[in-house]
């Protein structure tokens, strides 16, 4: 394929396309069917699909087996040959489709009510379609129109009026050649980031539970674990265990200084380690509360709101009152620790009062497994492995979705032109 800058548009409802495009509503009849409620009445039983059912453009799970005469109300929607699905909520890009080479699909699924679909007519390649339900115009224009309070969602009438761009059908067919083939390569690194973490689960539940290369072992009040280890109060491991204070917001010299911050949203972002903090405070503001330094390297959990993410920080910091900082002992490693936590779940720890939440006793008093310190080290620098490969390959697929957004605004817009070799 060759790629050639577009120099005559025209000015239409949905801005400059090439003088040889067309602008169609999805209600024009000429190109479009939208799909009705309703479903063929069928023998068996089919795999009902909802909208968390699929992840981008895969489907990644199903809710289960249903039949005709017994299945939810919102299992309603019937899949057709070349008909393409998104997703009616506001703030959500879920998009399938059902063309000649999964047509085998259409007689497996029904699909939610969540979803809208549109059955491409002749001059339409649904593969196109795709594109343009994936594209940022398109979703913008999508969520303006959602309407309700408890679930905000398009309604049919709505969906006719959105007007797309549209070239021949051949050069359709090239674009959707172009950013399918980028979709492909997002959708492999998908897999291989799925597969790792599948992978760095069954080993944190083996690494954590039966070590490395153990062949006894012990019931504890833990469960079984090697003869080796010990069974301790996580408070028997810390030097020091506190939570964070919140200078007064309403003094300003208290802010903006050069010591970070750390809140609920920065351990949520940071995912493993926290290098940077959305907030500073000052020396004064660290005085003026209950806040206190907690040296680099130590462990940050959280307390409230989201309950039990953990992370290591990297450089020194103070936190809130939701945040603990963690100062371990010398014969336990951080990074460990990091893996523990993540592996016990803390949220199911939590006191049920009117809001969830943790405190620092309930931290202190759990029974945690002590391997060796060499031992520690080494289950943390397996699973830290799997942590880097994870990071590098979704660092590759923000970098190929980040190729195919700038793709498509060219492609989809007509500002480059395709055109087969």
């Amino acid at each position: 394929m060759k790629f050639y800058k577009e120099k005559n548009f025209k000015h239409t409802e949905i801005g400059k396309i090439p003088k040889k495009w067309v602008v169609v509503r999805l209600g024009d009849s000429e190109y479009f069917e939208i799909i009705g409620s309703g479903i063929n009445e069928f023998n068996g039983k089919k795999l009902y699909i909802s909208t968390k059912c699929v992840d981008g453009i895969r489907i990644i799970g199903t809710e289960g087996e249903i039949t005709f005469s017994k299945r939810p109300s919102r299992a309603n929607m019937q899949p057709v040959l070349n008909s393409v699905w998104f997703a009616k909520m506001k703030n959500t890009i879920k998009v399938f489709a059902f063309t000649e080479e999964n047509n085998d699909d259409i007689n497996k699924y029904i699909f939610s009510t969540g979803f809208c679909g549109i059955k491409c007519k002749e001059k339409v390649a649904a593969k196109y379609l795709i594109q343009i339900f994936l594209s940022n115009f398109f979703n913008r224009i999508k969520d303006s129109l959602v309407t309700g309070s408890t679930q905000q969602d398009i309604k049919q009438k709505d969906v006719e009026k959105i007007s797309v761009p549209l070239p021949s059908l051949t050069e359709q067919c090239q674009i959707a050649e172009v950013l399918s083939t980028i979709d492909q390569a997002i959708q492999k690194t998908s897999e291989i980031i799925d597969k790792t973490e599948r992978l760095k689960k069954a080993l944190m539940q083996h690494l954590l539970t039966k070590g490395i290369g153990h062949k006894e072992f012990k019931d504890t009040e833990i469960g079984k674990i090697p003869k080796e280890w010990e069974v301790v109060r996580f408070q028997d491991l810390c030097q020091k265990l506190k939570s964070g204070g919140t200078p007064l917001t309403s003094k300003k010299e208290y802010y903006n200084g050069n010591i970070p911050f750390v809140k609920i949203e920065d351990i949520t972002n940071a995912k493993k380690y926290l290098s940077s903090t959305l907030t500073t405070i000052t020396k004064e503001g660290l005085n003026n509360s209950t806040a206190w330094l907690v040296p680099k390297n130590s462990l940050l959990v959280a307390i409230y709101g989201s309950l039990g993410s953990v992370a290591i920080n990297t450089l020194e910091v103070t936190t809130n009152q939701a945040i603990l900082g963690i100062i371990l002992k010398e014969k336990a490693e951080t990074e460990f620790f990091y893996y523990v936590f993540s592996y016990l779940d803390l949220k199911k720890y939590a006191k049920r009062t009117t809001q969830a939440n943790l405190t620092a006793e309930i931290i202190k008093n759990l029974k945690v497994p002590l391997p060796h310190f060499s031992e520690q080290c080494r289950i943390a620098e397996i699973l830290s492995t799997l942590d880097k490969k994870l990071e590098l390959e979704k660092n590759e697929r923000m970098r190929l979705e980040k190729i195919k957004h700038g793709l498509m605004d060219l492609l989809l817009t007509g500002k480059i032109r395709v055109k087969a070799d």
